[in-house]
């Protein structure tokens, strides 16, 4: 029987700290839980000499990793440093050493998580990801544990708390993007470089974790297609509003006849949407089930707490696997051999605003495009903009497929009476 659990961190910035400070300060809830006590052996730091944001004992402090990952007397492996490389590493080392390992990476697991969970299996190892996709919410649990019996067909998220800071501001305030992205990364929202966050690349790593899990397949981050949010105008927003949607950066998996599609882009929701009313920094899955039908986990997707709280709940689990001997037995291969549809087979409504000549016959060169390509017109405004000659068109269209829209998009740009396509994004129904 396990008299007690010794855990090595990896890294003790923002995150590492929460994880000291939940381990140390829930000492009797973890007792309990788990029945024998937990408690933190050795932590990998850059700087032995640096002032730390939490209270721990400067002996527990190593600045080498093999003091973490290759000691005998250190059964879990907690990783909080990023990066990817040296991330990868160490946890290859820790699993090949017979520890079990839990990480915040979600980086390194979009595009080496087969690989690591393959060497987790090997060594009768567990490893554990809550932390990597959104934060507090346990988005990963609920779709490995609590929906095991499910069929998941479509999961659309709100995975990145950056830009949906950014695009509520925008909204609420009336302010632009770099306003905004300034006020965020004052506030410590933003990262001084926000390229990962705002381009949408943070959430399509999230994106291509959850739909591997939810669809039982290996889906890399290639394989997600990433429009960010850095074009999006306090114009577009406005127009959203008037035809009653809101602008979020959505991450949408969505698999039909073994076929899947994933996505990360600007989407238009309506305002009945549940997702329509996740503001600021919070994040929010919304998972469609055959069985469970329409079920929505919401929360934090950052923060000190939040991610070690995630963390320490993986950390339970492999303390009770360990005292339950049924280490390394949740690792489960991927059922489906990866299928993604094609563009004609990925089905969506779409946002154009359109600059166009304001003359005779405009209209009626507008319409016959989408008509000649079978695709009608939901809603639609038009304007005149100042005196030059140029108006505005707003539209959005009913249901289309993807090759049809890319053919109208090409067929507009090259139609002699549009001047310029300002914005176009993918519209989403309201709740299935």
């Amino acid at each position: 029987m396990v008299q007690n659990v010794s855990v090595g961190l990896l890294g003790l910035g923002t995150v590492g700290s929460g994880v000291v400070r939940m381990v140390e300060g829930h000492q009797e809830e973890l007792l309990h839980r788990v029945g024998c006590p937990v408690y933190i052996k050795r932590v990998l730091v850059q700087n032995l000499d640096k002032e730390r944001s939490c209270h721990i004992n400067p002996e527990l402090l190593t600045s080498k990793a093999d003091e973490v990952v290759s000691d005998p007397e250190i059964d879990v492996v907690i990783e909080v440093i990023g990066g990817i490389e040296r991330a990868r590493e160490y946890i290859l080392q820790a699993l090949s050493n017979k520890k079990h390992v839990i990480t915040a990476n979600k980086d390194l697991m979009a595009l080496h998580g087969a690989e690591l969970l393959s060497a987790a299996e090997e060594n009768g190892c567990d490893l554990f990801y809550e932390a990597s996709v959104a934060g507090g919410i346990p988005i990963i649990r609920t779709l490995v544990d609590g929906l095991a019996s499910d069929r998941i067909t479509k999961m659309m998220g709100i995975v990145n708390g950056t830009t949906n800071y950014i695009l509520t501001k925008m909204d609420k305030e009336n302010l632009t993007f770099e306003e905004v992205l300034k006020e965020a990364q004052e506030l410590g929202y933003a990262e001084a470089d926000p390229t990962s966050d705002v381009e949408g690349i943070d959430a399509a790593r999230k994106m291509a974790i959850l739909a591997s899990l939810g669809f039982s397949m290996n889906i890399h981050l290639d394989d997600v297609e990433v429009k960010g949010i850095s074009s999006i105008t306090s114009e577009d927003l406005d127009y959203a509003r008037q035809f009653g949607y809101s602008m979020k950066l959505i991450g949408n998996a969505k698999k039909d006849n073994g076929k899947v599609e994933v996505s990360v882009e600007p989407t238009l929701l309506p305002d009945t949407h549940p997702l329509a009313s996740v503001q600021n920094e919070y994040n929010a899955v919304y998972i469609y089930g055959e069985a469970v039908g329409e079920t929505m986990l919401f929360g934090p997707g950052a923060g000190q707490l939040p991610t070690a709280t995630s963390i320490v709940s993986d950390l339970v689990a492999v303390v009770r696997n360990m005292r339950l001997g049924v280490n390394g037995k949740s690792v489960v291969a991927p059922q489906f051999d990866k299928q993604l549809k094609k563009d004609d087979e990925i089905a969506g409504k779409y946002f154009y605003r359109l600059h166009v000549k304001d003359e005779a016959g405009t209209f009626s060169a507008l319409t016959s495009i989408f008509a000649n390509n079978e695709v009608s017109l939901e809603k639609l405004l038009q304007k005149p903009v100042g005196d030059n000659g140029v108006a505005e068109v707003v539209l959005v269209t009913h249901t289309t497929s993807k090759q049809q829209n890319d053919n109208i998009y090409q067929q507009l740009r090259d139609s002699g009476v549009v001047n310029q396509i300002k914005s176009h994004y993918r519209v989403e129904g309201g709740a299935q």
